[in-house]
């Protein structure tokens, strides 16, 4: 170890999107040494792909939201497995931390009278996304980062974590390699935070970037932490479909929000056919009452098109099996249509959403102000992930903390669009919060050498077997092709045991795939180390899935359809066992407060 380089700090943040960078922000603000890891270069994290919003109840465009109704939407949304007080707590804290932002100098989009601008988004009662255009997510890694660096935080780019360190059952740190020469490094810390990102990367459709491996989802569950909820996989029902190269990068929600709306090939607006009995007192009763409403009318309710995720996902692939799907199979997006209902039709698309304007011009050669687009449903976020204390944002291991999409709990069964941006800087934050001050009490880490040199020595396999014994790349596009498959938008038991027995197979190749050559720079090997997380995570999402034997949110089962008010007590877990098998369990939901319990009741009104 002494040939290592060798880092140490008292808090360690793993992940520069948005949970990260606040955390480390707020880690720094509170006194302590704070080093960044980042598996890309620093502002390239995916958080640039959420592109609509962030959700916070300002009440800037309708002033009758407020963090009740939000509150409210959350809990509907996730269908009532959230963990309320993390839904709580996100609904208080979003507008705060949206204006602080502002305050470093985040640019958004303005009201007539100067206010933050906030628009309309699937499963939000009010207009409730501040935004720069259809670019926020890019706006606030902008901001996030140069805050960063104003605070003098030690950056580590393009570094990936092999595993946590450990220290007594407490953890200690990390073991990483930089992906430019392969050099080992070790990172000593009194506190950790996860900040990762998803797990896209699974499946073959995926909006996710190549870094969405599961890596703090893998980290966790192999140092003891609990992972919950991982059945709830959201696919978002707007991805890209054509050309094939591009098939599943995101089309933000953001389009709905501004008027556009979903036909199939018959030309009709199938949505209106499906309105779920719980949203209907507050879904439109014809196009011209959902058109009022992209357009601020406070007496018009949502048009269909801005139900949740799950369901116009389902909605969605039901059109394109029925034979009424786009040639590609997909379903038509018209956003060039709002041309019968405003002057300069053109000019507005481009002004609100310059950059799907500029994706379909680039990567399909498609003007979206004069020709429908083509999409279909992408895998695009997990609400499943590291189960933490709500408050501090602690895992179930000592010193361990988590925030953002690799954290679970304020999502439940689905999450609302434009909640993740703000979920990030709110529980960023209190896990930086909370990382440093229990920083502060603890001693120096001690490291063990033993495990870190049994760790690179595992790592460095590959080389050992060489390229010949198995190719990495290969099992993990037969690892997308079996969660795609098999463990999709729509489930059945016996798929799911046969993606189990797929999965098995493929740890054992896994085990065996090898590379030749150097370290510097070799995607050959980073892939064989992230076939680990990769696979955990998909046996996470597989047992899970089966043991939740209903339909709920993000998670649909064709051979039990229906909702069973038994499965919403309880959460469903997997931990890593003494025999190093996963073990599935059921976490019960503690009893939300009376208060809060009427404050849905008054919002169902």
């Amino acid at each position: 170890m002494s040939a290592l380089n060798t880092f140490s700090y008292d808090v360690l943040v793993i992940g520069a999107g948005g949970a990260g960078l606040r955390a480390a922000i707020e880690a720094a603000g509170q006194g302590v040494s704070v080093g960044l890891i980042c598996k890309s270069l620093l502002g390239k994290a995916h958080t640039v792909m959420a592109e609509g919003g962030m959700a916070a109840a300002m009440g800037n465009v309708d002033d009758r939201d407020n963090w009740k109704v939000h509150f409210a939407d959350t809990m509907r949304g996730g269908q009532y497995v959230n963990n309320w007080r993390m839904a709580e707590l996100h609904a208080k804290e979003a507008p705060d931390r949206v204006r602080e932002l502002e305050a470093w100098g985040a640019v958004f989009d303005r009201t007539p009278d100067g206010k933050i601008l906030q628009r309309n988004f699937g499963g939000h009662r009010y207009p409730r996304l501040a935004h720069v255009g259809d670019r926020t997510g890019l706006e606030l890694i902008r901001t996030l980062q140069d805050h960063t660096v104003y605070l003098g935080v030690t950056v580590h780019m393009e570094h990936t974590v092999i595993d946590l360190l450990m220290d007594e059952g407490r953890v200690a740190g990390a073991l990483a390699y930089d992906r430019e020469r392969g050099r080992f490094h070790v990172f000593s810390a009194k506190a950790v935070i996860l900040a990762t990102g998803g797990v896209g990367r699974a499946y073959r459709v995926t909006s996710n970037s190549w870094e969405g491996t599961g890596d703090g989802h893998g980290l966790a569950y192999r140092a003891g932490a609990e992972l919950i909820d991982m059945e709830f996989v959201q696919f978002h029902p707007t991805g890209m479909v054509w050309p094939p190269s591009v098939k599943g990068i995101l089309v933000t929600e953001g389009v709905r929000g501004e008027g556009g709306v979903l036909k199939n090939s018959e030309g009709n607006r199938f949505m209106f056919g499906d309105i779920p009995d719980n949203y209907k007192p507050q879904t439109a009763a014809d196009a011209e009452e959902g058109w009022r409403y992209t357009q601020g009318d406070k007496t018009a309710r949502r048009p269909p098109e801005l139900l949740t995720r799950d369901h116009v996902a389902r909605c969605i692939m039901r059109e394109v099996k029925a034979g009424r799907g786009s040639p590609h199979g997909g379903v038509y997006l018209d956003i060039a249509w709002i041309k019968e209902k405003i002057a300069n039709a053109p000019e507005h698309i481009k002004r609100k959403l310059p950059s799907m304007y500029h994706q379909f011009k680039e990567l399909a050669d498609l003007d979206i102000t004069k020709e429908p687009m083509e999409v279909g449903p992408t895998t695009h976020y997990i609400m499943g992930g590291i189960r933490v204390n709500a408050d501090t944002q602690e895992s179930t291991v000592p010193g361990l903390f988590a925030a953002g999409e690799c954290a679970a709990g304020i999502n439940g069964a689905n999450r609302l669009g434009g909640n993740s941006l703000s979920d990030l800087i709110v529980f960023g934050k209190r896990a930086g919060e909370y990382a440093a001050a229990q920083a502060k009490t603890q001693r120096a880490p001690r490291i063990n050498d033993a495990a870190i040199d049994a760790a690179m020595k595992k790592s460095l396999e590959p080389f050992d077997r060489g390229h010949a014994s198995g190719n990495p790349y290969t099992v993990q596009s037969d690892l997308q092709d079996t969660m795609q498959d098999l463990v999709g938008i729509v489930r059945l038991e016996n798929e799911m045991q046969e993606a189990l027995t797929r999965l098995a197979a493929l740890n054992e190749r896994a085990a065996s795939a090898g590379v030749d050559g150097h370290r510097e720079y070799h995607s050959g090997w980073h892939t064989c180390l992230d076939l680990r997380n990769l696979l955990a995570v998909s046996e996470a999402i597989a047992r899970s899935a089966i043991e939740r034997k209903e339909s709920r949110g993000g998670h649909f089962r064709d051979d039990y359809p229906d909702k069973d008010p038994a499965f919403s007590l309880f959460n469903v877990a997997v931990a890593l066992d003494a025999t190093g098998a996963m073990r599935v369990s059921r976490i019960p939901i503690p009893e939300m407060p009376a208060e809060l319990k009427q404050v849905i009741e008054d919002q169902k009104q």
